[in-house]
């Protein structure tokens, strides 16, 4: 029976940042935190994979939260617009 290493995705994080740095080759790495260089190659290209959908989810919260914000103000314009036109109203009777 082979006894599989199970890792934190923080201990991932932070080797396939290593990998990513480039300063120390993928050897160095594997015999610094002692994983497979195979290993430590797979998390980098999932590292690298990964982080345009980190940015891509901002931007999208950004984008949801704006509509929102707007759909708030159009709320408060139709209902400021229904005061004024009570208003306008009421003004020209007195």
């Amino acid at each position: 029976m082979i006894n599989r290493k199970n890792f934190s995705a923080d201990f991932k994080a932070k080797v396939a940042v290593e990998a990513i740095k480039e300063r120390k080759t993928i050897p160095e790495i594997s015999s610094a935190y002692q994983v497979h260089s195979t290993q430590i190659s797979h998390w980098k290209k999932q590292a690298l994979v990964g982080i345009p959908a980190i940015f891509a989810q901002r931007q999208e919260k950004q984008a949801a939260q704006q509509e929102q914000e707007v759909g708030e103000l159009y709320k408060q314009i139709g209902q400021l617009k229904v005061e004024n036109d009570f208003l306008k109203k009421t003004a020209y009777r007195a």
